[in-house]
Formats: C-alpha cells, structure tokens, sequence
C-alpha cells in the first residue's frame, strides 16, 4: 500500500546501491540493492521480513513496503515489485532509478517470521496470490538451505500463467530440492487440462487440495501429509488470506501455526469474533502521536479503537487494521481494553501493556494510550 509520508511510523533510512533491475513479468520487476559491509549489522534480517523504500514521485515523495526474496544468507536485499495501475508511485520508482543508483532503504522489520529447527523433520505449506509470493520465497530458500530434514509444498495462485512472478527461481528451488519442495501453479482466468488447478486459492480450493494432493504420506502410511503439517504461510489479498487462513484453522491447524502478511489495506477481522462485550458509551480518549498530544470523546466502543480515530481525521499509522502489520501499535496508560487475537504481539509485549489499537475494544469510559513510546 502507497503511503505519502509522513503517513506512518518512521524507521532508519540509509542509500543503498541498486545493483540489479529485471523485468519479471508486464508489471512485476525484481530490484537487488547492495549492503555496504559499514551497514552489514544494520541489514541483517529474518526470511519474511520487509524494508520500506523512500522515494520521489511526480506526486511528492512516498515510501512504500516491499517484502524480501531474499533468503539471510545471501546477504543482499532483493525485493519484487509490482506496479497496479498508471497512477501507482512504484512506476515512477521503476523508470527513475538505474543500476549503479542509490535508493532509500529502511533496516529491516516485521515479523512474518519462523523460528528456524534444522534438526527436527518439519512440514511447511505455503499459499501465495500474485505478488505475495515475494515472502514466501525468502522463507522457502531460507529453509531449504538451513532445514534439511524440512519439506515444503508451495501453491501459488495468478489470473493468468504470464502474471507468475520468480516463475524461473521458482522452478529451479523445485528442480534443486525435488525430494524436498513440490510447487503447484493455479490459475483464475485460464483453462487448465486439470481443473483442479483452476480457481481462487480459497476454503473450497483447500479442500481438493487436501483430499487430491496432501492425502498419501510415503512417511507415515497411517497419516496423511495434512496430518503433518507444522506450518502454514499466506501471504497475499485480505480475502485469500481470511479465507484459507479460517479453512486451515477449521482443518486442524492451530491458529499459532497459521501466519499470514498483508499486502493491501484490509478492515475486516481475519478470524470472526466469538465474544460479546458489554456496551459502553461517552468514551474520552487521550493519545499521544508523533509528540503530540490529542484528546477526543468516541460516542460508543461498537467500532474499535483505530478506526474511530480515522473516522474523526486523526493521522493514527496504519495499514491492515486486521491485526497483521503492527503499524498502529501502542502503549495502554489507562483504563481496560479486550485485545483481540492478533498476529503481531507476542505475549510478553501484551503483558507489558502494548495493544493494537485497530483490534482494541473499549471497555472503560476513559482510555489513554501512546503511540510514540513502541
């Protein structure tokens, strides 16, 4: 999602060097950039994790997320980048900056992370729409490399087989690690000679795939490879995501093994909320943003926190308000909120008093929170 700054929270910057720009697809490109060895402890990072990138546009300047492809111990920074329309900033990123330029890049963040376990014997699923792929990627080269007891089944979906981005590196990890990786291509708006590779990837395509592809374990004749799954990845649209995410969850999987990424803004909750909360009305609301200091006074707690600060025009960060991205994270000072379940907090952070403020419901009829102490 394009943020004109100073839209959301801002992290370290440095100028790296892009040494690598390729055409990937008619609006898909894969950008590397080069880490100085003065900045290597600055850009170590986790396979799924994201940098920003600050730049001019002819609409001023912008920063925009990308999530990595690559993998930690390639030590580079590879991104894959996609431009939506015309209008989009990323265009103007792509046709302005050439080999040998330098680019804004953040030290990277997020936490569409897994903890690496080289000696057990692990299986990992991943779902993948479009550009959403570019995390997965970093994860599944990261494990390959690292996990070689691990297996990996991946299924990505496109409208069309000309849309597949990393197609080639795709299918050279498939080549490589054939005993270990199985990659399966999908298709919403091109025939195929199977049907069942045709369709959304959603609860209904989960379904077949579980019966059709993830049904015979040569390892274990009395379970089936779903029984065996570890861990499971998404990353792509709020609807794939809210839908396979739930399906997997329905399927066994428990909800501290699914981990999704968002790569639009999306209002809805991924998972539905299963508790009613009593009514409280006339609730005065004080924060503290970017070092200033707002008070306000929300009419009920029937809409959560965040979005009833946007809905009265206060510049709160954010980008998903589902849980998943951390932008709109802050430290609760006073009065009692029910945090809904999110994939960004650990447990320890929601001890020490740190919510969301976009799955925060109001219990108390003062709060007050602040978003400069994260």
């Amino acid at each position: 999602m394009e943020k004109r700054l100073p839209k959301a929270k801002q992290g370290e910057f440095h100028r790296l060097k892009l040494t690598k720009k390729q055409q990937l697809t008619k609006n898909t490109f894969a950008l590397e950039f080069e880490i100085p060895e003065a900045l290597k402890l600055n850009y170590e990072f986790e396979a799924g994790q994201y940098v920003t990138i600050r730049y001019p546009s002819k609409r001023g300047v912008f920063q925009n997320d990308f999530s990595m492809t690559s993998a930690p111990y390639e030590e580079k920074i590879a991104l894959g980048i996609k431009i939506n329309n015309e209008e989009s900033s990323t265009k103007d990123l792509i046709n302005d900056f050439e080999v040998g330029d330098e680019v804004e890049i953040s030290e990277p963040k997020g936490r569409f992370t897994l903890v690496s376990k080289p000696h057990e014997f692990r299986t990992i699923i991943g779902f993948a729409g479009g550009i959403g792929i570019t995390p997965l990627l970093s994860h599944f080269k990261n494990i390959l490399h690292k996990e070689p007891r691990t297996r990996l089944f991946m299924f990505y979906g496109n409208r069309k087989s000309e849309e597949i981005a990393f197609k080639n590196e795709l299918d050279s990890l498939a080549k490589k690690y054939a005993d270990r990786l199985q990659i399966f291509y999908f298709f919403s708006q091109e025939p195929t000679s199977d049907n069942l590779f045709h369709g959304r990837l959603d609860e209904r395509k989960l379904k077949l795939i579980i019966n059709q592809i993830l049904h015979l374990d040569d390892t274990d004749e009395e379970n089936t490879i779903w029984d065996a799954v570890d861990e499971v990845l998404i990353c792509g649209k709020g609807e794939m995501i809210k839908s396979l995410a739930n399906a997997c969850y329905n399927s066994g999987i428990p909800k501290k093994n699914i981990h999704f990424e968002l790569f639009e803004e999306y209002n809805e909750d991924i998972y539905p909320v299963e508790k009613d909360f009593p009514r409280v009305e006339n609730i005065e609301v004080d924060f503290k943003l970017f070092n200033k200091n707002y008070s306000t006074t929300l009419k009920n707690n029937e809409v959560k926190l965040l979005q009833q600060l946007l809905i009265q025009g206060f510049p709160v960060p954010y980008s998903c308000k589902s849980g998943i991205c951390g932008s709109c994270e802050c430290v609760l000072e006073e009065g009692e909120v029910e945090l809904l379940e999110n994939e960004y907090l650990t447990e320890k952070e929601e001890a020490s008093g740190k919510i969301l403020a976009c799955m925060s419901v109001m219990l108390s009829k003062k709060i007050k929170v602040n978003f400069d102490l994260v």
